[in-house]
């Protein structure tokens, strides 16, 4: 794209900016109700093992360490060994979710922070646009809009 075809004012990228951050800012809670929902069946499931371990050593006599036979008893191990496993599978997404959470929180922050810096700087067009392409590839803005393209895109898509 060459300086004359910029066509956005000062006030139109600090809005895209304004815009990217409330995006990132849905997306967020949108991670972070998935995160809680997902936490809830943890806490369920945990809740299920604890009763049903409970049932396992709530006679008069404890537990013995002798390894499962087959039969019934091999069976509930090993179920109780799958969901433990499930469970960890499920406590590496939640905590994954919340990473991700995490960066978008501090991207959308980061956008809002651009904008405001672009309010109050007496950039032009062309200096304000540079400022967003430049932040854009800094903070690898693309991989967090799957469904939107960024300046950075656009710009790179029109100088193909």
């Amino acid at each position: 794209m060459s300086d004359d075809e910029i066509t956005l004012s000062v006030a139109e990228l600090t809005e895209y900016c304004r815009t990217q951050a409330a995006l990132l800012a849905g997306r967020t809670e949108t991670i972070a109700a998935e995160t809680d929902e997902l936490l809830d069946e943890i806490d369920e499931d945990i809740a299920e093992l604890r009763t049903r371990m409970a049932g396992h050593t709530s006679g008069p006599e404890a537990p013995t360490a002798t390894p499962p036979t087959a039969g019934a008893d091999g069976d509930e191990v090993t179920d109780l060994e799958n969901r433990e496993s499930e469970l960890e599978e499920k406590q590496a997404l939640a905590e994954a979710k919340q990473a991700r959470m995490s960066a978008f929180q501090v991207l959308s922050e980061a956008y809002t922070e651009l904008a405001a810096e672009l309010d109050a700087t007496d950039d032009d067009e062309r200096e304000a646009l540079s400022r967003i392409i430049q932040f854009e590839r800094d903070h690898d803005a693309p991989a967090y809009f799957e469904e939107r393209l960024t300046v950075l895109e656009a710009i790179a898509q029109s100088n193909e």
